[in-house]
């Protein structure tokens, strides 16, 4: 699953700070591995506890996490969507990206200058929303002229076009995101192929003081009423804290950390974990004394699909899943006792694979 979610945010908002946080998740996460693909793009494993769960009881000699990709987007400036600054790049780079996370200010700090001068992070958030905007109208009239001029010959996927566009154009217009635009099924792909930037899933990330980490502030809640109508999820990070987490030594002076703030993790574990699901990700396991592995499949995958997976030939010589499920898995404490209570799923092409199923596939070359 190449899939990656990107940061985004105004200069000196944290957005760097909780990146290089993330570079350092191997330091939260136990003994999962980090690497980096390039300056600005780290592949981050995502914490998982029925992984380590897994391998408490199977003992194996390897443990495999999944990953996602996080990119460190350049900061915007009001104009990115005529070029301005970095705009060009960053716009470039957000497209290139399958979510986003937008990193807000939420703390007032007079050692800390605001590109605007004040903290404000409702104000901050529609800066870079006009500028997302902006460039996507200026997407939706270019295809926009061409549909119409296509449809006039009675072409009906181009009147399908126009009729979309139109819907898309009227909700940027009138300072609406695309994703706000609802689609039936057969324009999905159409919606997809536009590639509009602010048509993304978002997460939005509060950088918080050590006072507002658990509840919030006055900052938080007015973020939150902004963005009551978009049907996405508030996230509360302090990436300050962050920081001084990934310079702890060890796993148990980590926990103790959170643990005196009236946390149960950090952040950048929480971060990571609902960058997965923005993604429409979702996990299944294999399980053997060789390799106990967590693999990425997106939302409704059949079973000969997630074989693929793992090797294409899987796919194309699917015969059948033998599928355990996770709490049966656990609850009795190996396959074998499995097998006995009768809990193993004999499951063919038509299974959609669930968040957690264990598998054993058996297919045909």
């Amino acid at each position: 699953m190449a899939l990656k979610c990107g940061i985004v945010g105004l200069p000196n908002v944290g957005k760097s700070t909780l990146f290089n946080c993330l570079s350092n998740a191997k330091a939260q996460s136990a003994n999962f591995p980090f690497c980096t693909i390039e300056p600005n793009v780290g592949t981050i494993t995502v914490p998982d506890e029925r992984l380590n769960k897994l391998s408490d009881l199977v003992k194996p000699e390897r443990l495999v996490p999944t990953t996602i990709e996080i990119v460190d987007i350049a900061g915007l400036v009001k104009g990115a969507s005529k070029g301005e600054g970095l705009g060009n790049k960053f716009l470039g780079n957000i497209r290139e990206t399958d979510a986003i996370i937008h990193v807000l200010r939420c703390f007032d700090d007079d050692n800390v200058t605001h590109v605007d001068g004040s903290v404000d992070p409702v104000r901050d958030k529609e800066i870079i929303d006009i500028e997302l905007q902006l460039k996507d109208l200026e997407t939706v009239d270019k295809r926009l002229d061409a549909a119409k001029k296509t449809a006039k010959s009675g072409d009906k996927s181009a009147a399908k076009s126009v009729e979309l566009l139109t819907r898309y154009k009227d909700a940027l217009e009138s300072g609406k995101s695309a994703r706000t635009v609802e689609l039936s099924e057969a324009e999905a792909p159409l919606a997809k192929e536009l590639q509009l930037l602010t048509a993304k899933p978002v997460l939005y990330v509060c950088n918080v003081d050590e006072e507002s980490v658990v509840s919030g502030n006055a900052h938080v809640e007015a973020l939150k009423a902004s963005v009551a109508d978009e049907n996405a999820e508030v996230l509360l990070i302090g990436a300050a804290i962050e920081a001084d987490i990934a310079e702890l030594e060890t796993y148990e002076e980590r926990q103790e950390f959170l643990s005196d703030l009236g946390l149960e993790e950090s952040g950048v574990s929480r971060l990571i974990k609902h960058a997965y699901k923005l993604l429409q990700l979702k996990t299944y396991f294999t399980a053997g004394v060789k390799e106990v592995r967590a693999w990425t499949i997106k939302n409704g995958f059949t079973a000969p699909q997630a074989a693929g997976v793992i090797h294409t030939d899987f796919e194309k010589g699917f015969i059948r899943a033998e599928v355990i499920k996770y709490n049966d898995y656990v609850s009795l404490g190996s396959e074998a006792a499995v097998k006995d209570a009768g809990k193993l799923g004999v499951e063919g092409k038509e299974y959609v694979v669930e968040d957690g199923d264990i598998m054993h596939f058996r297919f045909n070359v």
